[in-house]
């Protein structure tokens, strides 16, 4: 027995007639780890949680939760809770009778269950609330009010789906730090689904990240952003510029690459990239430097600087390389003003903050265009 594992999944597969949601999942979640399942729409992060939950039969496949194979056992008997982007409270019912209501169906008396619905009041910090009913609570707290009943019966892990969807920009970035303190209080395993890559980078100890049912790359929020495994990924977590160009030479050490005839030196060349191979060039848009003005820099490329975009804490400086476009985002501390749009500027960046992809990934890049919006 792997004491250390709250949830295995072992080749899960989910179908839905022909269309593959979850493909060969394969994944060991750890106890009291905050794991994150995050992907575009339709990418089947909710699938794989509603199979962890008992809510959907796995096509093929094994769900294990603490180590006992459950993927016959139905939702009601597996020791696990969902709290889900509609809270699900009854407005009938006060907080303090929301909060019972799971152990009330475990037969356990009110007076026994009282210090329980205590305890996860103050972990929510919503004491003196038990009186209210929903609908005189604000979306934030309806939001604590269903964690605090989702943990009132000690679940082995708690499932949560897209919790904080419904809820404004400003009062969603506060709640991700209230969750991630519950969660750390608690000990409890989170499986948190989201769309939001900031609410996943800020909470999560990894993450799984999922596009057309497949897993594209697990690691921690640093692997993920720094060493992304494919393009796909590097195009979906962060901001990031992608150029044309081919394999000039190559190693393990590192590499040359040609884009708009000018040599780029990189060190992180995917395996199996050969010479004179089209390539896609990836760079941070945070990692681009306007006219550096050390030596530490492999790159510098003169440009022509098209658009400068203010947006509050920094500036966005769009770059003309021959047929491309460099982005780079600046601190608005570090930001020379004298610099307009159409002047001619240098940039440049590390080659250990290049990564080389197969230009044939390019298929799988996010994109959104002006016409898309």
């Amino acid at each position: 027995m792997d004491e250390s594992t709250a949830i295995e999944l072992r080749n899960l597969t989910k179908k839905f007639d022909e269309v593959v949601a979850v493909d060969t999942f394969n994944v060991k979640i750890r106890k009291g780890e905050f794991f994150s399942l995050l992907g575009p729409s339709g990418c089947g992060k909710t699938t794989t949680l509603r199979v962890i939950a008992g809510l959907d039969a796995p096509t093929k496949g094994m769900v294990l939760l603490e180590s006992q194979d459950v993927t016959g056992i139905p939702a009601y008997r597996r020791n696990v809770n969902t709290v889900f982007q509609d809270y699900a409270l009854f407005p009938h019912m006060n907080v303090k009778k929301n909060i019972y209501f799971p152990l009330k169906m475990r037969k356990v008396p009110l007076h026994e269950a009282e210090p329980k619905i205590e305890r996860v009041l103050r972990l929510v910090n919503m004491e003196g609330f038990g009186r209210r009913l929903p609908q005189q609570l604000s979306g934030g707290q309806r939001q604590r009010i269903a964690l605090a009943r989702s943990l009132v019966n000690e679940p082995a892990a708690l499932l949560l789906d897209e919790p904080l969807g419904a809820l404004d920009f400003k009062l969603r970035v506060a709640m991700q730090k209230v969750l991630k303190d519950i969660q750390r209080n608690v000990g409890i395993t989170f499986v948190y689904v989201t769309h939001d890559q900031s609410e996943a980078m800020t909470m999560s100890d990894r993450i799984a990240v999922m596009k057309d049912g497949l897993v594209h790359q697990i690691g921690s929020p640093d692997e993920i952003y720094n060493d992304p495994a494919t393009a796909f990924v590097a195009s979906f977590i962060g901001d990031m510029n992608f150029l044309h160009g081919s394999v000039k030479s190559g190693g393990e050490r590192g590499a040359r690459s040609v884009v708009e005839g000018k040599t780029i030196v990189t060190r992180k060349l995917r395996q199996g990239l050969r010479s004179n191979e089209g390539a896609l060039l990836c760079v941070r848009v945070e990692r681009v430097v306007l006219n550096p003005r050390d030596g530490t820099y492999e790159n510098v490329i003169p440009c022509e600087l098209s658009r400068i975009i203010f947006r509050g804490t920094d500036y966005e400086a769009t770059c003309l390389f021959n047929g491309s476009e460099i982005r780079a985002v600046v601190s608005a501390t570090a930001w020379d003003h004298r610099l307009k749009e159409g002047a001619n500027v240098n940039i440049g960046f590390k080659a250990e903050d290049v990564i080389v992809f197969p230009l044939a990934e390019e298929e799988d890049v996010i994109k959104y265009s002006a016409e898309a919006v």
